[in-house]
């Protein structure tokens, strides 16, 4: 073709094409010109494309209303049967929205569908196969979209009778949950319009949601939000789906978190039992936080990167919370359990022995006072539990002591059942108990209050033997000097440990230097050097320097001192213990320390004959005050009864067993035991018997007969016989290893009353060792990397870590006891609430 021709055929418009401008006037063309065949067939191609395009469009209003008829014919038809409808799968359409389309009658999981017929896609499209309504060009009743992303494509093939779940790319079907539809139609609402199509496999796994006002990807099986957005991309959604550990429980076949397991569990007597168990991730999180408070571990450990490894191994459906959320949660369940703690005291009928002392903390200076709760359970077992951890604001003055502790008693619903209060023997707190009788009442406590000042007998025999050992001060001050030069360094401490070796002396126990305000540390401490006066010696010798050493005499003073102090030091451990009944040994322990000072003064040693005079003046200083309630304990043992009173006083006073004196003094306690059984009357109902038992055709002449014995019995003759009659039964024979708790709770019902004042009477401790025991335990836990707890949070630790430790205690023992109480308590309040 030549120039001028072509120019004149580009000149020319194009068929179906508009012009904004009227076409120039051209020349006719020359007779032998013929069009090009490429321009022919896009003239003849124009209408063909705008036909086809307007019957595919007819084709989806079609198909869409028969899909719509089908959900409708099969919903009805499952309904009249009985049948149950296949819930809806979302499957993406070829205008990138996601629509839930119902399976067929047809469809199984798992199972892709037969292939359509043979065809290109170029054939269909131009006619070859007759178009019929909702195939768009493809075989009758079948349709099949594919969107591609990159090399990715995900494939959803649709039919009416057998409608397939999404594929991946591999052909398997994507097992969708109820939950996750629901997800879906969620992303239907964020994936509005005017947003681009999301076209990777990942959202058929995961859904876009709004956070904040930040679209976030949620991944469906663990409900993490991960980063999404058109800068993000999709390669860390993947990542996540690799390593969710839920994905591979649920679509691996695997169990689920309320699937349940067996687990071996081992037994006491060694037998091996398999059981089912059931992770349950609140009862494990509930757990973990009892532990941080048992064994005061730090409650950062749950932010350390090995704990986390560690119990991720162990579970990995756990999920670790910050120390923030384990901190809140210790603080709650102190809250309930105080709460179940106090319901229960409220309910108790017997009476609550109090033990408190102070503390200030070495690294606050802040001051806390402990009250400790001593009582006998239903099942007659001692108990005793850290009420309160309180701080106390300064000045401790009386008043300040007494009011925080009658809140406490108001708190606990035990100021109108107090039997007594231990404290430490100082003038405040003697204040302080005289201002708690006032607000009380002495009406609301036993014989008006003359019982309620108990001292401790462990601080009494820290005073009488510190009084005693001032005396014998310059007798052991070589002792200590040399005590505490070889234990001022590392070097020195070894070379005394190589001087012990060459001389043969076995070291048990390493030398420490005493405190001198406490007497058990000096009698300690020169009971370990003692063994080792060889090797002093031997390092006189060998060292210049040590210019302390003890002369013969000295050493034997010393060991003098060591016998007899070791009286006062096992009484001392006897009276500390907790976990036994302490008041019913106490009176002859301490008659017995009397005598030992009797002897004493009888000693040709000047110093020991004044050491004993001093200890004497101080043990009758204190004596008198606590003697009447301890003798009522002895009294109380079925083992001792009149009989040990009689030789206490005896030996108390020196006097004989048979004089005048003697046997007052154990008619006036046992007068005084009398008051104090009046005020225990027992409840009519317990006198009485019960309404079910009573026949409702007694005879007439059975009340009055009843009214006359009443009337010549009255109560008093009742208690007083009652006294009499344990009094005058036979003495149980004695034994060390007797448990008079097992033998009031067995034979002492023939004593209803005097069963009560004993169970109340024997829950009395004799020291406040149990209140002291916890500064140990709180000095530990407010240290000073801890510096910061609140005063709250350390009372929340500290009580609930005193409310485990007997939890986990009577639990392997299978006692029912408080802690079991407690639980008890908790299913009934659970019941009332459904």
């Amino acid at each position: 073709m030549s120039r001028k021709a072509a120019a004149r055929v580009s000149a020319r418009p194009s068929l179906g094409r508009s012009s904004a401008h009227p076409p120039p006037v051209r020349p006719p063309p020359p007779p032998a010109w013929r069009p090009p065949l490429k321009l022919i067939m896009a003239s003849l191609a124009l209408p063909c494309r705008l036909a086809r395009d307007d019957a595919m469009n007819a084709a989806d209003d079609a198909n869409r209303e028969m899909e719509l008829q089908l959900a409708t014919i099969e919903t009805e038809d499952g309904d009249q049967h009985g049948t149950p409808t296949p819930s809806p799968s979302p499957t993406p359409s070829l205008d990138g929205a996601l629509r839930l389309r119902t399976p067929g009658k047809g469809f199984v999981p798992g199972q892709r569908p037969a292939p359509p017929a043979s065809g290109s896609n170029a054939q269909n499209r131009g006619g070859s196969t007759p178009v019929t309504s909702g195939t768009r060009g493809r075989p009758p009743l079948y349709a099949a979209a594919k969107h591609k992303n990159k090399n990715k494509a995900v494939t959803t093939c649709v039919t009416v009778d057998d409608i397939s779940a999404p594929m991946d790319v591999d052909g398997g079907h994507v097992v969708i949950s109820d939950d996750e539809d629901e997800q879906e139609e969620d992303v239907v609402a964020v994936n509005g319009a005017g947003k681009r199509r999301k076209t990777s496999s990942v959202w058929l796994e995961m859904k876009e949601v709004k956070v904040k006002g930040e679209y976030k990807a949620r991944c469906n099986y663990c409900h993490k939000d991960l980063i999404t957005g058109p800068k993000a991309g999709t390669k860390h959604l993947a990542d996540h789906l690799k390593v969710c550990t839920l994905k591979k429980l649920k679509t691996k076949g695997g169990k689920t978190m309320s699937q349940s397991s067996l687990m071996m569990n081992a037994k006491e007597d060694g037998n091996v039992s398999v059981e089912s168990y059931t992770f349950d991730q609140e009862v494990a999180r509930r757990e973990l936080g009892n532990m941080l408070v048992l064994h005061e571990y730090p409650l950062s450990i749950v932010d350390h990167a090995g704990f986390r490894k560690f119990v991720h191994a162990l579970q990995p459906l756990f999920k670790l919370h910050t120390r923030n959320t384990y901190r809140k949660d210790i603080v709650e369940n102190f809250k309930k359990e105080t709460k179940k703690a106090i319901d229960y005291m409220t309910k108790n009928q017997s009476r609550v022995a109090i033990t408190t002392d102070m503390w200030t903390a070495d690294s606050t200076k802040k001051g806390y006072m402990a009250i400790t709760a001593h009582f006998i359970d239903d099942s007659w077992k001692l108990r005793s539990i850290i009420m309160r951890f309180i701080y106390v604001p300064a000045p401790h003055t009386a008043n300040v002591i007494c009011q925080e502790l009658y809140d406490s008693l108001l708190e606990w619903n035990i100021d109108e059942k107090l039997m007594t209060v231990t404290v430490d023997n100082c003038i405040t707190n003697d204040k302080a108990i005289e201002m708690i009788v006032g607000k009380i009442g002495k009406k609301k406590l036993p014989l008006e209050g003359t019982l309620l000042h108990m001292r401790c007998c462990a601080h009494i025999l820290n005073l009488i033997v510190k009084d005693g050992l001032d005396v014998m001060k310059s007798a052991i001050v070589n002792i200590r000097e040399s005590v505490a030069y070889w234990t001022a360094t590392g070097k020195r401490i070894e070379k005394f440990e190589e001087m012990a070796k060459f001389k043969k002396v076995k070291i048990t126990k390493k030398l420490i230097l005493d405190c001198k305000t406490r007497w058990n540390s000096t009698f300690e401490m020169l009971e370990i050097a003692l063994p080792y006066r060889a090797v002093f010696e031997r390092a006189n010798q060998t060292d210049k320097q040590y210019e302390y050493l003890p002369t013969d005499a000295e050493w034997e003073f010393a060991a003098d001192v060591v016998d007899k102090l070791r009286l006062f030091y096992e009484i001392t451990t006897l009276f500390s213990g907790t976990k036994y009944v302490t008041a019913n040994i106490y009176f002859p322990k301490i008659c017995e320390i009397k005598m030992k000072m009797r002897q004493w003064g009888t000693s040709t040693n000047p110093i020991i004959k004044n050491m004993a005079e001093e200890m004497t003046t101080k043990f009758d200083k204190y004596w008198t005050d606590i003697q009447g309630l301890m003798g009522m304990a002895t009294l109380l043992d079925p083992r001792y009864k009149r009989h040990m009173l009689t030789a206490c006083f005896s030996m108390l006073h020196g006097i004989e067993p048979a004089s005048y004196e003697c046997i007052e003094l154990v008619d006036d306690l046992v007068a005084r035991l009398h008051a104090l059984l009046r005020e225990y009357e027992v409840e009519e109902n317990e006198y009485q018997p019960r309404e079910e038992f009573i026949s409702s055709k007694t005879p007439a002449i059975m009340n009055v007969f009843n009214d006359i014995v009443a009337k010549q019995s009255p109560a008093t003759a009742k208690l007083q016989g009652e006294i009499e009659m344990y009094l005058s039964d036979a003495l149980v024979p004695y034994t060390e290893k007797f448990d008079v708790l097992d033998w009031w709770k067995v034979a002492g019902t023939r004593y209803p009353t005097l069963r009560k004042v004993a169970r109340d009477v024997f829950a009395i401790p004799v020291t406040t060792v149990a209140s002291e025991s916890a500064f140990s335990t709180s000095g530990r836990i407010l240290s000073d990397h801890r510096s910061r707890l609140t005063p709250d949070m350390l009372e929340a630790l500290m009580c609930s870590q005193d409310w485990l430790r007997n939890k986990y205690k009577d639990s392997i023992k299978g006692d029912a006891s408080f802690w079991t109480c407690l639980q008890d308590i908790q299913e009934e309040m659970e019941d009332l609430a459904l």
